[in-house]
């Protein structure tokens, strides 16, 4: 459910959905810390960029995302926002939080290509 400013700065593609995700709550879905900008010809009415928006899904789907994140370690990640049929609408995916290794050694992998992208540019 967006107000009239949400939606024409998402049609304008005003959105960034990095660090955001959606969890049930209440027998609700809800969209949490996805940005949307301000609309540039808003006025004092204008949206807060960040706060939490509600999904309107039917009740099968949020049983059905309310089982999966039941899950240990399950979460609801956005994936796109897009425009169908004057609507905007919101692709969500279930995904699993990586486990402290997996950070560990992408950790290590990262600092690694860092230290050989630093002697190439010493070599050169």
């Amino acid at each position: 459910m967006l107000t009239g400013t949400e939606v024409k700065a998402a049609k304008t593609g005003k959105v960034q959905l990095k660090d955001s995700f959606a969890e049930v709550v209440g027998n609700e879905a809800w969209l949490m810390n996805a940005h949307i900008s301000q609309y540039s010809h808003g006025n004092r009415e204008n949206h807060e960029p960040v706060h939490r928006r509600k999904l309107l899904l039917h009740r099968k789907e949020i049983d059905k995302l309310l089982g999966t994140t039941r899950e240990k370690g399950l979460t609801l990640i956005p994936t796109k926002i897009y425009l169908k049929n004057g609507r905007i609408k919101c692709e969500l995916a279930v995904g699993r939080g990586k486990k402290l290794h997996d950070k560990r050694e992408s950790e290590r992998t990262r600092e690694m290509e860092a230290e050989a992208r630093a002697a190439m540019r010493r070599r050169s």
